[in-house]
């Protein structure tokens, strides 16, 4: 497991938990599947950039906001 998907995971979760947003909120915004969000956030997903872009826009920040260390 990379300490990056593990990283990004954290701060999908941090950000999507400030918006007070639920993952079936980013699961219904994005046709996404309630396991492959929750393996992202648990860092075990290894997301493609345009799911990361996707992921970003549902959450209303840039993309590198996800990225950051």
């Amino acid at each position: 497991m990379k300490t990056s998907s593990i990283k990004l995971g954290k701060n999908i979760k941090r950000i999507r938990e400030q918006k007070k947003m639920s993952q079936g909120d980013i699961c219904r915004a994005l046709g996404f599947d309630r396991a492959q969000m929750s393996n992202i956030e648990g860092g075990k997903g290894n997301p493609t950039l345009a799911t990361i872009e996707k992921i970003a826009q549902a959450l209303g920040v840039e993309s590198d906001e996800l990225l950051r260390k």
